[in-house]
């Protein structure tokens, strides 16, 4: 008897549950609701005959009949994307598919495509602008731009910039009255993002303080600086985010203290693309890119002390 295979939406929708033990992240994932994945789910469970997943807490875990159905659905799906990735590629051989986060792409990238294009007439860039890091196996991506240690499985990691943190603000910050010393800056609200961590910065300028609990939070860093130019508060920047803010009267540095981060931009890629032209070509740019940028930052530190 001929077994009629799963709708292709039903097996996507079982795979995120299967990645993210949780109905409602999976559907986040999907951009679905959580009754939609629910329905996909029930739906394949009645095609095959078997319980593949069961409640645990408030996610979900497998069933062995779950497990194992999970790897086999994963390697299928890896190599349809595969097949899809590299018949796109054919169809469309100019396009490069680059994934960055939404703070890298608006604040360092986009300023720099004219130059890309100019230098490259022939590639077309589809920039992917996403927080969540990208699976190769899985997204739609053939290159990435990652924010981190370095040491991510799987793929091949090229080291691009490293990062300093530094205190910026508005010259209209409290009518033009600005913090002359760090203790100043318990006058002032702190802007906070998830990335950008004040008290290493503290520390380095003498301050015993403690990570601020206070003030406006952002989860991209973009919006955060956006927010200290409209004058709402003192942000904790990172160097390769400022573009010409500051060079442009946006935005003014305080003071010459910087935090170096533990964590850098890295040009990464799965490995079986790393010789083809348009990967090679890319990587050649960011790092011509990447090093101009050190080199701008260096000439425009500020001489004057705390």
């Amino acid at each position: 008897m001929a077994i009629r295979l799963p709708p292709m939406q039903a097996l996507r929708a079982f795979d995120a549950a299967a990645r993210e033990k949780s109905l409602t992240r999976a559907a986040e994932s999907l951009n679905l609701t959580h009754g939609a994945i629910s329905h996909q789910l029930k739906s394949l469970e009645d095609d095959l005959g078997v319980r593949l997943v069961e409640r645990a807490g408030r996610g979900i875990r497998l069933t062995d009949e779950g497990e194992r159905f999970a790897q086999r659905v994963r390697a299928v799906l890896a190599d349809l994307s595969a097949a899809v990735q590299e018949a796109a590629e054919r169809s469309n051989p100019r396009l490069l598919r680059v994934s960055v986060t939404p703070s890298f792409a608006a604040r360092w990238l986009l300023p720099r495509m004219a130059r890309f294009a100019a230098a490259h007439p022939s590639v077309d860039l589809d920039v992917r602008a996403n927080s969540l890091l990208v699976d190769f196996q899985r997204d739609d991506a053939d290159c990435a731009v990652r924010y981190g240690l370095g040491t991510w499985p799987g793929v091949a990691s090229e080291h691009l910039l490293d990062e300093v943190y530094l205190p910026v603000c508005s010259p209209r910050l409290s009518g033009g009255r600005l913090p002359k010393r760090p203790a100043d800056l318990s006058r002032h609200p702190l802007l906070r993002s998830n990335d950008e961590y004040w008290e290493p910065w503290f520390a380095a300028a003498g301050l015993g303080w403690p990570e601020p609990d206070r003030g406006p939070i952002f989860n991209d860093s973009a919006h955060m600086l956006q927010a200290a130019i409209e004058g709402h508060g003192i942000a904790l920047a990172r160097s390769s985010l400022l573009g010409d803010d500051v060079r442009n009267g946006l935005l003014v540095r305080l003071f010459d203290v910087e935090v170096p981060s533990d964590r850098s931009y890295y040009f990464v890629y799965p490995p079986r693309v790393a010789g083809t032209p348009k990967i090679q070509m890319f990587g050649r740019w960011l790092h011509a890119e990447a090093r101009a940028a050190v080199v701008t930052r260096k000439a425009k530190r500020p001489a004057r002390k705390p």
